[in-house]
Protein backbone atom coordinates (compact mmCIF):
# COMPACT_ATOMS: atom_id res chain seq x y z
CA UNK A 1 0.00 0.00 0.00
CA UNK A 2 1.45 3.43 -0.89
CA UNK A 3 2.32 5.78 1.97
CA UNK A 4 -0.42 8.28 2.74
CA UNK A 5 0.47 11.97 2.52
CA UNK A 6 1.28 14.03 5.62
CA UNK A 7 -1.23 16.71 4.57
CA UNK A 8 -3.56 17.52 1.69
CA UNK A 9 -1.59 20.76 1.29
CA UNK A 10 2.02 21.05 0.06
CA UNK A 11 4.58 19.89 2.62
CA UNK A 12 7.98 21.57 2.27
CA UNK A 13 11.25 19.70 2.38
CA UNK A 14 13.21 20.25 5.58
CA UNK A 15 16.18 21.58 3.59
CA UNK A 16 13.99 24.28 2.00
CA UNK A 17 12.69 25.78 5.25
CA UNK A 18 13.94 29.03 6.81
CA UNK A 19 16.95 28.39 9.06
CA UNK A 20 15.17 29.08 12.38
CA UNK A 21 12.35 26.66 11.59
CA UNK A 22 14.71 24.01 10.22
CA UNK A 23 16.91 24.24 13.34
CA UNK A 24 13.93 23.86 15.68
CA UNK A 25 12.63 20.85 13.76
CA UNK A 26 16.08 19.26 13.76
CA UNK A 27 16.24 19.71 17.56
CA UNK A 28 12.93 17.84 17.90
CA UNK A 29 14.12 15.15 15.51
CA UNK A 30 17.32 14.67 17.51
CA UNK A 31 15.32 14.32 20.74
CA UNK A 32 12.54 12.03 19.43
CA UNK A 33 14.21 10.21 16.55
CA UNK A 34 11.65 11.43 14.01
CA UNK A 35 10.01 14.66 12.78
CA UNK A 36 6.40 14.97 13.97
CA UNK A 37 4.26 15.61 10.91
CA UNK A 38 2.66 18.70 12.46
CA UNK A 39 5.97 20.54 12.14
CA UNK A 40 6.20 19.85 8.42
CA UNK A 41 2.51 20.32 7.62
CA UNK A 42 2.31 23.73 9.29
CA UNK A 43 5.66 24.86 7.85
CA UNK A 44 3.69 25.37 4.63
CA UNK A 45 3.10 28.86 6.12
CA UNK A 46 6.30 29.87 8.01
CA UNK A 47 4.99 33.01 9.78
CA UNK A 48 2.00 31.07 11.11
CA UNK A 49 4.28 28.15 12.08
CA UNK A 50 6.35 30.49 14.26
CA UNK A 51 3.27 31.95 15.96
CA UNK A 52 1.71 28.51 16.48
CA UNK A 53 4.87 27.00 17.99
CA UNK A 54 5.50 30.03 20.22
CA UNK A 55 1.98 29.91 21.68
CA UNK A 56 2.12 26.12 22.01
CA UNK A 57 5.36 26.35 23.98
CA UNK A 58 4.07 29.18 26.19
CA UNK A 59 1.11 27.01 27.19
CA UNK A 60 2.55 23.53 27.25
CA UNK A 61 6.17 23.81 28.34
CA UNK A 62 5.83 25.91 31.49
CA UNK A 63 6.77 24.30 34.75
CA UNK A 64 4.43 24.39 37.76
CA UNK A 65 5.11 27.29 40.11
CA UNK A 66 4.33 30.98 40.61
CA UNK A 67 0.57 30.44 40.90
CA UNK A 68 0.35 27.60 38.37
CA UNK A 69 -0.12 24.06 39.65
CA UNK A 70 -0.86 22.15 36.45
CA UNK A 71 1.68 19.45 35.71
CA UNK A 72 2.85 18.83 32.15
CA UNK A 73 0.89 15.55 32.21
CA UNK A 74 -2.30 17.41 33.21
CA UNK A 75 -1.77 19.87 30.36
CA UNK A 76 -1.57 16.91 27.97
CA UNK A 77 -4.76 15.44 29.50
CA UNK A 78 -6.57 18.61 28.46
CA UNK A 79 -5.27 18.27 24.90
CA UNK A 80 -6.21 14.60 24.61
CA UNK A 81 -9.71 14.97 26.09
CA UNK A 82 -10.68 18.01 24.02
CA UNK A 83 -9.06 16.63 20.87
CA UNK A 84 -11.07 13.44 21.26
CA UNK A 85 -14.25 15.49 21.53
CA UNK A 86 -13.21 17.43 18.41
CA UNK A 87 -12.52 14.18 16.50
CA UNK A 88 -8.90 15.13 15.85
CA UNK A 89 -7.00 11.95 15.10
CA UNK A 90 -3.62 13.68 14.83
CA UNK A 91 -3.82 15.40 18.22
CA UNK A 92 -5.26 12.39 20.06
CA UNK A 93 -2.53 10.12 18.71
CA UNK A 94 0.40 12.53 19.06
CA UNK A 95 -0.55 14.07 22.41
CA UNK A 96 -1.76 10.71 23.67
CA UNK A 97 1.80 9.49 23.24
CA UNK A 98 3.16 12.51 25.12
CA UNK A 99 0.57 12.01 27.88
CA UNK A 100 1.53 8.34 28.32
CA UNK A 101 5.16 9.34 28.67
CA UNK A 102 4.59 12.32 31.00
CA UNK A 103 2.08 10.47 33.19
CA UNK A 104 4.18 7.27 33.10
CA UNK A 105 0.89 5.44 32.50
CA UNK A 106 0.19 3.43 29.31
CA UNK A 107 -3.60 3.43 29.91
CA UNK A 108 -4.49 7.03 30.68
CA UNK A 109 -4.41 8.53 27.17
CA UNK A 110 -6.89 6.03 25.73
CA UNK A 111 -9.19 6.44 28.72
CA UNK A 112 -9.12 10.23 28.54
CA UNK A 113 -9.58 10.33 24.75
CA UNK A 114 -12.70 8.16 24.86
CA UNK A 115 -14.41 9.36 28.07
CA UNK A 116 -12.53 11.25 30.76
CA UNK A 117 -15.43 10.72 33.17
CA UNK A 118 -14.58 6.99 33.26
CA UNK A 119 -10.80 7.42 33.31
CA UNK A 120 -8.60 6.60 36.28
CA UNK A 121 -8.23 10.23 37.39
CA UNK A 122 -8.50 12.21 40.59
CA UNK A 123 -11.65 14.25 41.26
CA UNK A 124 -9.50 17.36 40.76
CA UNK A 125 -8.42 16.17 37.30
CA UNK A 126 -12.04 15.31 36.44
CA UNK A 127 -13.08 18.86 37.34
CA UNK A 128 -10.22 20.24 35.24
CA UNK A 129 -11.31 18.19 32.22
CA UNK A 130 -15.00 18.98 32.70
CA UNK A 131 -14.12 22.67 32.48
CA UNK A 132 -11.75 22.14 29.54
CA UNK A 133 -14.50 20.32 27.64
CA UNK A 134 -16.91 23.14 28.39
CA UNK A 135 -14.45 25.66 26.95
CA UNK A 136 -13.72 23.48 23.91
CA UNK A 137 -17.34 22.71 23.05
CA UNK A 138 -19.59 25.31 24.73
CA UNK A 139 -17.44 28.26 25.72
CA UNK A 140 -20.46 30.56 25.55
CA UNK A 141 -21.87 28.79 28.64
CA UNK A 142 -18.89 29.48 30.94
CA UNK A 143 -19.95 31.52 33.95
CA UNK A 144 -18.69 32.57 37.36
CA UNK A 145 -20.02 29.36 38.94
CA UNK A 146 -17.77 27.30 36.67
CA UNK A 147 -14.72 29.29 37.76
CA UNK A 148 -15.75 28.92 41.42
CA UNK A 149 -16.10 25.15 40.96
CA UNK A 150 -12.47 25.00 39.81
CA UNK A 151 -11.36 27.14 42.74
CA UNK A 152 -13.06 24.65 45.09
CA UNK A 153 -10.74 21.99 43.67
CA UNK A 154 -7.67 24.11 44.40
CA UNK A 155 -7.13 25.65 40.98
CA UNK A 156 -5.77 29.19 40.97
CA UNK A 157 -6.83 31.97 38.60
CA UNK A 158 -3.67 31.25 36.58
CA UNK A 159 -4.55 27.54 36.43
CA UNK A 160 -8.06 28.39 35.24
CA UNK A 161 -6.64 30.61 32.49
CA UNK A 162 -4.23 27.84 31.46
CA UNK A 163 -6.97 25.20 31.31
CA UNK A 164 -9.13 27.45 29.15
CA UNK A 165 -6.25 28.65 26.95
CA UNK A 166 -5.04 25.10 26.29
CA UNK A 167 -8.57 23.96 25.40
CA UNK A 168 -9.04 26.97 23.12
CA UNK A 169 -5.63 26.72 21.45
CA UNK A 170 -6.09 23.05 20.71
CA UNK A 171 -9.63 23.64 19.41
CA UNK A 172 -7.87 25.71 16.73
CA UNK A 173 -5.13 23.10 16.33
CA UNK A 174 -7.74 20.33 15.98
CA UNK A 175 -9.45 22.23 13.21
CA UNK A 176 -6.18 22.86 11.37
CA UNK A 177 -5.23 19.18 11.65
CA UNK A 178 -8.67 18.05 10.49
CA UNK A 179 -8.97 20.34 7.48
CA UNK A 180 -5.42 19.58 6.31
CA UNK A 181 -6.02 15.83 6.88
CA UNK A 182 -2.81 15.75 8.90
CA UNK A 183 -1.56 12.21 9.36
CA UNK A 184 -0.08 11.11 12.70
CA UNK A 185 3.39 9.60 12.49
CA UNK A 186 3.40 5.83 12.90
CA UNK A 187 6.02 6.26 15.66
CA UNK A 188 3.48 7.90 17.99
CA UNK A 189 1.31 4.79 18.32
CA UNK A 190 3.71 2.77 20.46
CA UNK A 191 5.34 5.60 22.43
CA UNK A 192 4.72 5.19 26.15
CA UNK A 193 2.99 1.84 25.63
CA UNK A 194 6.00 -0.44 25.53
CA UNK A 195 9.33 -0.16 27.35
CA UNK A 196 12.18 1.46 25.41
CA UNK A 197 14.76 -0.93 23.97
Amino acid sequence: MPAKPVSRFPVPELKDLPADIRERIEEVQKKTGFVPNVFLALAHRPAEWRAFVAYHDALMEKEPGAGCTLSKAEREMIVVATSGANHCQYCVVAHGAILRIRAKNPLVADQVAVNHRKADLTTRQMAMLDFAMQVALESHTVGDADIEALRAHGFSADDTWDIAAIAAFFAMSNRLANFTSMRPNDEFYLLGRVPKK
